[in-house]
């Protein structure tokens, strides 16, 4: 039913995919001497062979995110250009265009809407990819595209080995005397009969130090480190840049960001700036009151000149203060197997889904596989990696390994998907415990694999994250998000580990109320970060310092804190350098004005684990996965547009 998780032949992996490339093209060759082409004896395999070759690519390139080594990176660097090369050539190939073209043309009526819609994004697709231009462009195309997967790859890398090289090494107990027992115990070493504390650039450990490290000193040591990683990709950047703008105008654009917007929800370049710039507007006023409060909180140390790397600190301690919040206290609640077990008694509450624990193998011996079934059928397969590892990339993400769909055959494909996370470490003595935003983070992913293996849509090329715009793609992760606040659900899974005892109505109350702390300041660099990324892609920056002044002119103009100089945020913006967010990242903040308005359908119903509404949700959203466009499947949903007013509402920035 489900394919395993089997990389044992790793190091073979270039001449397996070198004969399943040769076989593929061979397929699509047969496919394109058919005379009386339809969908069903062209499209449907053609999509086909796409699925056979992710199913056997994704995980070689998953294995180097999660178990980097030499041999994965070895492995990575010489499939990439067997793929990159393959799959420019097949979408640059002129015969499979014109024949999509014509199956569009001659069976626009007896196709159903689904099947519309797949011609529809392929040959916009095979447009973008260039399939119209003459040979030496398509060659220069090709070249281009191959050196962007290095580069991002090289830009990815360098951040994960210069994560993995520093080390903060404190001798004196005064340095780390408010860190919470948890962080401290993972910290802690012995060494020539002293115990000593390790702190590196692994989220858990980053976080524990900036958040709560008594030394201003080594707060700055630990920040400094973390805002200058990898400086050689200030270089890379110059040269991405560079290429994704000769990439673009031989496609005919005028910039990437252009480009970009052609396959995204958003209609234009002006659009998208409008947004983000009217959100900046609407919560620079409340952000420069919640930093003014942070510094007068600073100022009973004796600090009168605040710096980022003092803010997470006095923030915990600020929010501690007003809300008797402690973080701390949390932990013991939120273990990471009563989180994930109460989740899926969540999950099933109100979508009626089910997960089983399988003995399925998978790449650690901490990752977990789950069947999910629906009216006790087995509908997917997810795999959960969630704590932090030396070998594993930062941050958070879901990859999806197989589609839905139905075959030309008539066989039923089941999806498959990976969740990884970076929480902190379980130890022999201690479990892995939890901090409410690492719930929240689980919520979010989960949203997005959801989207992706709840799907039953028959057509591969669009089934589940499949075909979805990419700046509403956020929409389902961030909906979710919103029940990790509600008390009925984390009544479910806040169970203290060693006593069972139920985190109590005055501690989530709290957490509810502690949710819009700093939400003003949270969106304005979410605002700063979007707005870097679009203007950074509407021209051509040559230099390191055009950069780095087109940075500064956007802090300048809406940042409430500007940070020291000899930070260089954009050096790990993985998200747009390493990954797909390049003139997108604003899609976390496009996307979150659907989610925030449809949670308040929930709101508004007098109950949030509503399950006639999830259903509803599932049924509409989910189920339907990018056989749609989204603003469609809004519509359906909720009856009316979404309004930036619900976000900023949910946010606690406008009453």
């Amino acid at each position: 039913m489900f394919k395993e998780f089997n990389i044992e032949n790793l190091e073979n992996s270039k001449n397996d995919l070198e004969s399943l490339l040769t076989s593929s093209k061979e397929k699509i060759e047969e496919l394109l001497k058919i005379e009386d082409k339809t969908y069903e004896n062209f499209v449907k395999p053609y999509e086909e062979v796409g699925e056979s070759i992710s199913d056997f690519v994704t995980p070689i390139f998953h294995i180097d995110s999660v178990k980097n080594s030499e041999i994965t990176q070895k492995v990575y660097e010489e499939c990439l250009p067997l793929i990159s090369n393959y799959e420019t050539e097949v979408s640059q190939n002129d015969n499979i265009y014109r024949s999509l073209k014509d199956i569009q043309d001659k069976s626009r009526i007896s196709l159903n809407d689904i099947q519309k819609k797949v011609l529809e994004n392929e040959i916009r697709d095979f447009k973008l990819s260039g399939c119209h231009l003459n040979n030496e462009k398509k060659e220069e195309l090709k070249e281009l595209n191959l050196k962007l997967s290095e580069l991002s790859h090289k830009f990815s890398q360098n951040i994960l080995n210069a994560t993995n090289a520093f080390e903060m090494i404190i001798e004196d107990f005064e340095d780390v005397k408010e860190i919470p027992e948890s962080d401290l115990e993972l910290a802690k070493f012995e060494d020539e009969g002293k115990t000593k504390y390790k702190f590196t650039l692994q989220m858990p450990s980053y976080l524990a130090y900036i958040t709560y490290g008594t030394s201003r000193e080594k707060r700055e040591e630990i920040y400094k480190a973390y805002s200058t990683r990898a400086p050689e990709n200030g270089k890379i950047i110059e040269e991405i840049l560079k290429l994704k703008d000769k990439m673009v105008k031989i496609l005919g654009f005028d910039n990437y960001a252009e480009y970009s917007l052609s396959t995204k929800m958003a209609k234009n370049e002006n659009e998208v700036v409008n947004f983000l710039e009217e959100l900046a507007l609407k919560a620079k006023t409340k952000a420069l009151e919640e930093i003014e409060e942070l510094k007068e909180y600073a100022s009973k140390d004796n600090l009168n000149d605040i710096k980022s790397f003092d803010m997470a600190y006095y923030s915990e301690k600020l929010k501690k203060e007003k809300y008797d919040l402690d973080e701390e206290f949390y932990r013991p609640f939120f273990e990471q197997n009563s989180v994930l077990n109460g989740f899926f008694d969540f999950l099933n509450e109100v979508f009626n889904i089910k997960f089983t624990q399988t003995d399925a193998k998978a790449w650690d011996k901490n990752t977990k596989v789950y069947n999910i079934s629906e009216e006790g059928k087995t509908i997917a397969r997810i795999f959960i990696d969630l704590e932090a590892r030396k070998d594993k990339r930062g941050g958070a993400w879901m990859n999806n390994w197989h589609s839905y769909y139905i075959d030309s055959k008539g066989k039923e494909h089941l999806p498959t998907a990976y969740i990884v996370c970076n929480f902190p470490q379980s130890t022999d003595t201690t479990p892995s415990l939890l901090r409410h935003s690492d719930v929240v983070t689980l919520f979010h992913e989960m949203g997005h694999a959801l989207h992706h293996l709840l799907s039953c849509v028959p057509e591969a090329l669009v089934s589940g994250i499949s075909g979805v715009a990419w700046d509403v793609v956020e929409f389902p992760s961030q909906f979710l998000e919103y029940f990790a606040y509600d008390k009925e659900v984390l009544k479910l899974f806040a169970k203290h580990y060693k006593t069972n005892e139920v985190l109590s109505d005055e501690a989530i109350d709290k957490i509810i109320k502690a949710k819009n702390f700093q939400s003003s300041l949270s969106t304005l660099r979410q605002v700063e970060f979007a707005l870097f990324d679009f203007k950074l892609h509407q021209k051509l920056f040559k230099t390191e310092k055009e950069v780095q002044d087109l940075l500064d002119g956007i802090r300048e103009k809406y940042a409430a804190i500007i940070p020291p100089s000899y930070n260089k945020f954009q050096n790990g913006f993985s998200h747009i350098f390493g990954g797909g967010y390049a003139a997108g990242y604003y899609s976390y903040k496009w996307a979150e004005v659907l989610s925030a308005d449809a949670f308040y359908i929930f709101i508004d119903s007098g109950k949030v684990l509503n399950s006639e509404l999830a259903i509803k949700y599932k049924d509409t959203i989910l189920k339907n996965g990018g056989s749609k466009d989204m603003d469609k499947l809004f519509f359906e949903l909720t009856s009316r547009n979404p309004s930036v007013d619900s976000l900023l509402k949910i946010d606690g920035i406008i009453s």
